[in-house]
This record gives C-alpha cells, structure tokens and sequence, in this order.
C-alpha cells in the first residue's frame, strides 16, 4: 500500500465524527468521519484536536483486508 501526501484543503472543518463501537470509552480507540469525494478520515480518539489520516475508499478497503487477513482466528 502506497501513500500520497493531500491536503485537507479545509475537509475535516465539517466532518461529522463516529467514534469505533468498539470503544470502551476511555478514549482509546479511533474515529472516523465521511469526507466529499469519497475520503474517509481516521483519527485517534484521544487526540481530536490532532491530525487524522485520509484514506480513498480503495485505499480503505486494502487495509481492512490486510488487518483482517492478519487477525487471529
């Protein structure tokens, strides 16, 4: 998987996060937000103030696989 710096150009201004249903509430899981033209944007739950990392919606789908082809059974 490659990456190919963007620039949020003012995207993540209105992003509407969701926190992980996996997240105890402890803050220590990640968001996710939609973005215009078929972004996704992650960032840690613990620092929202900080920088996410932006995915197209390919990119996304090879790192699921990859995470899920290296989850335990």
């Amino acid at each position: 998987m490659s990456a190919t710096p963007l620039s949020t150009g003012g995207l993540l201004i209105d992003a509407r996060w969701r926190r992980s249903s996996r997240s105890t509430g402890m803050n220590n899981c990640v968001e996710a937000a939609a973005l215009s033209g078929g972004l996704l944007a992650v960032r840690d739950s613990k620092r929202t103030e900080g920088p996410a990392v932006l995915f197209t919606g390919p990119a996304w789908a090879g790192f699921l696989a990859s995470v899920r082809a290296d989850a335990p059974a």
